[in-house]
């Protein structure tokens, strides 16, 4: 009977019982040759307690090693981790209010049918955006400078070709739309902050290839029934016999000694997708000429006066060559398209108003004049009927 009781738990050998060690598993071996179950002994739950200590240590180890937040940057992370929760909820909700909204008309027709009046619903608010006429003309964003920038200037370009893209759609005149270089921390934040909205943009290609194979493709875009058609601005300078030529492919640089003068049907301009605040000055030139790719610049310099520096974002690029698809005039086209902050004055009104100026300054010195005369002779029939002058 003794033999089938559960032993007792082992003590736990200090310091100076390590001698008993030996004799305690040599017990310890026997109760196990009889069939008694053995606990698990104490050198092997120190070890695991040793283990979870130095586990627990390392853990406080990475935590400190981790970068702590600033208040603004915890506030945001809060921010957005609040708004990726309740996305699920704004997705049930806009379908809950399209879905109310279908049952009110279809309740509005049933009883305007059931009085035998003419069933006429309201009529649907007009689309805030009507749609555009596509032209055969593409506009490449050229997205392989990421080394070149920091995490928040691709922030920025992101922002920046979504807009593009808003722009483009909205415009009465549109062109095809792709990025070439298509990956990296783009791609990334496309995916996720993003929701992969892009997946589902009209008009607009991505490409992993880079910008002089992707142009390539391009000319595909532009032929066949969706390709589009000749209108706006190019169908009063393009030459019926012209209109199926092959266009050209040309980079769009600040630096080009080469001014666009107009766009021109079945072509493919490309625009540097780099945000660096000017640190890196020339390099969509020097890419483009490595390349064998023809540049231009938009002509800014010929029609606007501005103050500051004359390189353009991404988005206002393409926005001055939607303006001058639709009116014609490139001179409108900046100054509809630039921010006032950057000072934009078209020429001609400077040259205007600097001869208004002069005209002012040269009818104002004749006004003197002339009063000077007009004293002289007063002064002399004074004197001709002997009446003397004050002094």
């Amino acid at each position: 009977m003794e033999s089938e009781e559960r032993p007792a738990k082992m003590r736990k050998l200090g310091h100076g019982q390590e001698s008993e060690a030996p004799a305690a598993a040599s017990e310890v071996s026997g109760a196990q040759s009889h069939g008694v179950p053995v606990t698990q002994p104490s050198s092997i739950a120190e070890n695991d307690d040793a283990d979870a200590s130095m586990g627990y240590e390392g853990s406080e180890a990475a935590d400190e090693a981790a970068p702590k937040l600033s208040k603004n940057q915890l506030k945001k992370q809060r921010r957005w981790e609040r708004w990726e929760a309740g996305r699920d909820d704004r997705k049930a909700k806009r379908k809950e209010k399209i879905k109310a909204k279908k049952e009110r008309r279809r309740a509005e027709w049933e009883e305007q049918r059931a009085e035998g009046g003419p069933s006429q619903l309201t009529p649907m608010r007009p689309s805030r955006h009507p749609h555009g006429v596509q032209v055969p003309i593409t506009v490449l964003f050229d997205c392989n400078f990421e080394e070149y920038m920091h995490d928040n200037e691709l922030k920025s370009l992101g922002l920046q070709i979504t807009r593009s893209y808003s722009d483009n759609r909205k415009a009465p005149f549109r062109f095809h739309l792709g990025i070439s270089s298509w990956g990296g921390k783009m791609k990334e934040r496309f995916d996720g902050v993003l929701a992969k909205q892009y997946t589902s943009w009209k008009g607009f290609h991505f490409c992993e290839e880079d910008f002089v194979e992707t142009s390539q493709m391009s000319k595909e875009w532009m032929k066949g029934p969706h390709g589009g058609r000749i209108a706006g601005a190019i169908e009063k300078n393009t030459p019926s016999e012209v209109e199926d030529e092959e266009g050209e492919i040309v980079y769009l640089s600040a630096e080009s000694d080469n001014t666009l003068e107009r766009l021109k049907p079945n072509s493919t301009y490309i625009i540097g997708g780099l945000v660096d605040k000017n640190r890196h000055k020339g390099l969509c030139y020097k890419r483009a000429l490595d390349r064998g790719i023809k540049t231009a610049k938009v002509p800014i310099g010929e029609f606007l006066a501005m103050d500051s520096r004359k390189v353009l974002v991404t988005n206002h690029v393409l926005d001055i060559m939607l303006k001058w698809l639709e009116h014609d005039d490139w001179g409108k086209a900046f100054i509809e398209v630039l921010p006032k902050r950057k000072g934009g004055v078209l020429k001609a009104d400077e040259d205007g108003a600097e001869q208004a100026s002069l005209e002012g300054e040269e009818e104002e010195a004749n006004d003197v004049e002339n009063e000077r005369v007009q004293a002289a002779l007063h002064a002399e029939e004074l004197r001709g009927e002997g009446i003397d002058q004050p002094s």
